[in-house]
């Protein structure tokens, strides 16, 4: 027979409470996961960039992805996602010494740059207090931060993610 005991309870409760507490404290300062650039982007705009034709360009005007996939649509479960992702800079805010505050975190070289850009929801906008110097814009760099959804739009794109970088290094394997 079961006999139902109000400190037990309370006990059971409390400890309970620790245990979730503690498991979320854990959680907070594990590693960040690592994070493809296709992880950023819907089922359905995956579908739709694997089944598009191939992109023309000719003389000197922007070469355009289709506009379905230029939407920005998100992937949701990315929301507060302690992420580290590789990618190249477009630098957007430097100082006089050339130290990168702001940029947009790409996958490929040239993207921002030479058009079309790539959709919304494959740039960060990434904030890095502390700023950072590269030899070349195709070095490819790590950034570590919180990943949020959040939109950004500027002459050189359009993001649907950003970052605040905790760390930002060099790319190495």
């Amino acid at each position: 027979m079961f006999r139902f005991n109000s400190r037990s309870l309370v006990r059971g409760l409390l400890s309970g409470a620790l245990v979730v507490a503690l498991s979320h404290s854990l959680s907070v300062h594990a590693e960040p996961r690592e994070i493809d650039w296709l992880e950023l982007m819907p089922a359905e705009d995956l579908a739709l960039l694997e089944n598009m034709p191939e992109v023309q360009h000719e003389g000197d005007g922007a070469s355009l992805l289709p506009d379905e996939i230029m939407t920005g649509r998100v992937v949701p479960e990315m929301s507060d996602v302690s992420a580290r992702i590789p990618g190249f800079v477009v630098p957007l805010k430097t100082t006089q010494d050339m130290r990168i505050l702001e940029f947009f975190l790409v996958p490929y070289y040239g993207a921002c740059i030479h058009v079309p850009p790539p959709p919304p929801n494959q740039i960060i906008h990434v904030k890095y207090r502390e700023g950072f110097t590269l030899e070349a814009l195709y070095d490819p760099v790590w950034i570590e931060g919180t990943l949020v959804i959040e939109r950004t739009e500027n002459d050189l794109g359009t993001s649907s993610y950003s970052m605040v970088a905790e760390t930002v290094e060099p790319y190495e394997q």
